[in-house]
């Protein structure tokens, strides 16, 4: 780990970690999607899948990666901003006068703190919540998913934070290439566009999940 801790001592080295831990981030909300998109194929297939992460001996060493990866990621990019903004203001501030700046590149700081917060609810209600089994005595996730979203006021919540994920990862995922050396004048175009497709197919994939259990599965 000495590069890790040799990484962390210089602002290069900040953003490259914190790069690595943006992408890291990115493949686990692709994997979370794809895996949340079986709740359409009924319980039985939800539930299994679910069932089967929680049972593999290699969740706990997982859960444990992920939360050291969210809290390396949050500290970084906390630390790297207060660090740019006091070493070079005057920069900033001309490089936001020119337009230069986007919503999602200005509020990345303040959707990060919100999505921690709807991440830590998230786990409250779905990790730690469910004890209901279902007829095969697995954890009932799928029951749970659909009695959550019976409230308008949670799915509200739920699309609005889910919105705010897409928004961060649509400047995220292109500053963390960036960050870790890849960036080309060629290859900018690109690399914008996906980001930006990435951020919408969260907003929308995570979104869809909330509104069609409310709408279609028995909302209040």
């Amino acid at each position: 780990m000495s590069w890790f801790t040799k990484a962390l001592k210089s602002s290069v080295g900040k953003k490259f970690v914190l790069g690595l831990t943006g992408l890291a981030l990115v493949g686990f909300l692709i994997e979370h999607l794809v895996g949340n998109l079986l709740l359409y194929k009924g319980a039985d297939s939800f539930n299994g899948y679910a069932h089967m992460l929680e049972s593999s001996e290699l969740i706990l060493p997982a859960e444990l990666g992920l939360l050291a990866l969210f809290l390396v990621h949050i500290v970084l990019a906390i630390t790297v901003t207060v660090g740019n903004k006091s070493a070079r203001p005057e920069v900033y501030s001309m490089y936001a006068s020119k337009g230069g700046r986007t919503l999602a590149s200005k509020t990345m700081i303040y959707t990060g703190i919100l999505i921690f917060v709807f991440l830590v609810l998230h786990l409250v209600h779905f990790r730690f919540g469910v004890q209901s089994l279902d007829a095969e005595g697995r954890r009932n996730l799928y029951a749970a998913v659909l009695a959550l979203f019976r409230s308008p006021v949670y799915v509200a919540w739920y699309v609005l934070a889910v919105c705010l994920v897409g928004l961060h990862v649509s400047h995220g995922f292109q500053s963390a290439l960036r960050s870790i050396g890849v960036n080309h004048p060629k290859y900018a175009p690109a690399l914008e566009a996906l980001s930006l497709l990435f951020g919408f197919l969260f907003a929308i994939g995570f979104s869809s999940f909330a509104l069609w259990a409310h709408f279609f599965k028995g909302g209040s």
